[in-house]
Order: C-alpha cells, then structure tokens, then sequence
C-alpha cells in the first residue's frame, strides 16, 4: 500500500507539478515576504509571553515555542500544567486556540502554532494565549 500511495505519483499529479514549476513564478516574492512578516510577527508576539521561549524558524509556516516555563502552574480550574499536551488542552479550552502539542514530535516541553493565516488571525491568537497565561495561578 505504502509503494503504491507514496512513491507513484500519478501522470495528472506530475504534470500538475510540471506546470506549477514552468508557471508564472513573480508571486513567489509576495509570498515570502508575506509569510516573513508573519513568522516575525507571531515569534515576537509569543517571546513577549511570559514562560514562552520561541526561536526563529528558517523554513515551513510553524513556530515550534517551548513551553516548560508553564510547567506548575494552575489553570483558573485549579489543574497544574505539567506537559505541553497540558498547555494544549488549555489554551483550546479556555480562549479556542488550536495547538498542537509537541510530544507528537518527540518533544513534549514545546507546542506548534502554524502561521498560515493572516495577521489579523495571528495577532488575535497572539493576545488570547497571552490572556490564558496571565490568566493562570502560580
């Protein structure tokens, strides 16, 4: 099944790959430019989070923030954060911020944001998880 899903793509999807390569190439700089701004944006927007440590990616649409200055403390509802699945589960649940944790990666201390949207998305998203945080108890 693997062989067959993965490693044959089909003619209609290589001469979809052809055209997008041989196509008109000026947006690409738009684009960059666009998702930089972005990335900028949300990497400095979660530094400026208190127990947030957020590096500079070189390359996708994903900040990968570490998040174990969270660990012990308590959500308003009195549960201690002790995981990035925590952090999570908390920031879905208290302000509707979609994460997704890092122990998928092997990296449980961090959590991935995608920075695939706009800037209006991104600095909304911004201020919620700051306020789930500032929200939490010590």
């Amino acid at each position: 099944i693997q062989d067959q899903v993965t490693s044959n793509p089909t003619s209609i999807a290589q001469y979809a790959g052809v055209a997008a390569l041989d196509g008109p190439q000026e947006f690409l700089a738009d684009w960059r430019a666009a998702f930089q701004a972005r990335r900028d944006v949300i990497v400095a927007g979660l530094n400026a989070i208190s127990g947030f440590k957020c590096r500079m990616p070189q390359g996708a649409f994903y900040v990968f923030p570490n998040i174990s200055g969270l660990y012990g403390k308590k959500t308003p509802a009195g549960k201690e954060l002790t995981s990035g699945d925590d952090v999570a589960d908390y920031l879905l649940e208290s302000v509707g911020v979609a994460v997704v944790p890092g122990s998928g990666f092997g990296t449980p201390d961090f959590v991935r944001f995608s920075y695939a949207t706009s800037l209006d998305a991104i600095n909304e998203g911004v201020r919620r998880i700051k306020e789930a945080v500032e929200a939490l108890v010590d």
